[in-house]
């Protein structure tokens, strides 16, 4: 399969160094306005994970200087975007009306109407149109995942996430293109809630935002009955700040504990006994596009990260951000 990736940033990066260890998937096309990376020279990119730039070689690799563009590259089977939010839906959108399957970075979109029109675009043209929800595919969430059914009924659940502001990418700052920090980087952890527990009765939340001084941070609280998920974290400042991920879910049998800080999972029975929870090897990223390619090549629907699931990450993590807003009132969920 020929695959096409729109937009060279510290995303893009990253989805490169994934494509090139995938066997029977070819890189076939680029795009970006800059012509450095262009060039392939992609060592002066950074992020919050993943590594650090480095140069690739796009000798044989059709280079586009607009999405536009690329999407309409006959030879593509398929396109990675990985553009700012803003352009998800029109450069999606564009894709499949070209016959291209679609990998979308997250968000999905900026509002829950723009990934309706996406989703919509999609069954219209018969293509698969996927998220790049990628803790869905990470090895110390799938743990979670797998280790879920033993917990039994479930008491409560914690995740948090939190890096620097991105001084790498302006675009960010400005909510109308990216939607603001909590939202581009806790739609993680919202997706995770909603992979696990559906979505909640009501949220509530607490934070402060000011995004050019780089934080932006929440305390929200997803009530469902029975149990309430925190989800906590965001922007604490830009440059020095360290990025870390972590979760706790307690359920009758046990809880289930990961830090990105060095704890692996860990499954704390009830009876006292401890499990460090065993993890698959491959990298997120690339069992992440991996899985998108099966679906793509197959005609399937993607099943383990369905676009559906995807759009409610963007209307209950703009939820969250309106519940902020409120001071710890109570909304309801009703979408």
């Amino acid at each position: 399969m020929r695959i096409g990736v729109a937009g060279l940033g510290f995303m893009g990066m990253v989805h490169l160094k994934a494509i090139k260890n995938i066997p029977g998937l070819t890189l076939a096309a680029v795009a970006s306005s800059d012509p450095v990376k262009l060039s392939g020279d992609l060592s002066q990119i950074a992020g919050n994970l993943g590594g650090p730039g480095e140069k690739m070689d796009f000798t044989h690799v059709a280079k586009h200087t607009s999405w536009e563009s690329l999407v309409q590259d006959p030879s593509l089977d398929a396109v990675d975007l990985c553009l700012p939010t803003h352009l998800h839906a029109p450069a999606a959108q564009a894709a499949l009306r070209a016959g291209k399957h679609v990998l979308v970075e997250k968000p999905m979109a900026r509002n829950q109407q723009e990934c309706e029109a996406m989703m919509n675009e999609a069954q219209k043209a018969g293509k698969v149109l996927m998220t790049a929800q990628v803790l869905r595919f990470f090895p110390a969430y799938r743990a979670l995942a797998q280790a879920l059914p033993r917990l039994g009924n479930l008491r409560s659940a914690l995740f948090r996430r939190r890096c620097a502001g991105p001084s790498w990418a302006k675009w960010h700052v400005d909510k109308t293109n990216s939607g603001g920090g909590v939202f581009d980087l806790l739609i993680h952890d919202v997706d995770q809630c909603i992979e696990h527990f559906g979505l909640p009765e009501a949220v509530s939340a607490t934070g402060f935002e000011n995004l050019p001084a780089g934080v932006d941070l929440i305390t929200a609280q997803l009530h469902y009955a029975g149990f309430t998920a925190v989800i906590t974290g965001g922007w604490h400042h830009p440059k020095s700040y360290p990025f870390s991920m972590e979760f706790t879910v307690v359920g009758d049998g046990g809880a289930v504990e990961y830090s990105s800080a060095g704890r692996p999972p860990t499954l704390y029975r009830a009876d006292g006994e401890v499990e460090t929870l065993p993890q698959e090897e491959k990298d997120g990223y690339q069992a992440e596009i991996e899985y998108f390619l099966e679906c793509a090549s197959t005609g399937k629907p993607p099943e383990r990260c369905p676009p559906q699931e995807s759009a409610l990450a963007v209307a209950l993590t703009k939820l969250l951000d309106e519940a902020r807003s409120r001071n710890g009132e109570k909304v309801k969920c009703q979408f």
